[in-house]
């Protein structure tokens, strides 16, 4: 459960503490874009409720907070969707799934191919 100022943090907030926020280690794999930069979720939101980098809120709370602040939040620098972060991913194989099992169907098909090559091992059998 996050401390009640990590609660109680207003859009406004957080904007102020991105202004002057700075990074400097590697990205983390959650970030949030702030007036056109890509910041770390976790901690920018603990700078902007002023409590110490070992206050117990977590990553997760983080997002859910700045989500709920209407901020874009993006794992690994990809968009998110309301669906969670593998949902592009998860559409990307469906339409990927979709044209194999398009290739799957008609004369030169792979199913047809894969018969094919039992039939003939067959033959070889006898």
């Amino acid at each position: 459960m996050p401390r009640s100022r990590v609660a109680a943090l207003t859009r406004r907030d957080v904007h102020r503490a991105a202004r002057n926020f700075r990074w400097t280690r590697q990205m983390t794999k959650w970030s949030v874009i702030v007036e056109g930069r890509e910041l770390p979720v976790r901690p920018l939101v603990l700078e902007a409720a002023g409590v110490p980098p070992n206050d117990p809120t977590s990553t997760s709370q983080a997002v859910d907070i700045l989500k709920t602040l209407g901020f874009d939040v993006r794992y690994r620098g990809r968009a998110m969707r309301e669906d969670g972060p593998e949902a592009s991913s998860e559409a990307e194989f469906e339409a990927l799934l979709r044209r194999l099992r398009g290739s799957l169907k008609g004369p030169n098909s792979l199913l047809n191919d894969r018969k094919r090559e039992h039939v003939v091992e067959k033959d070889w059998s006898r």
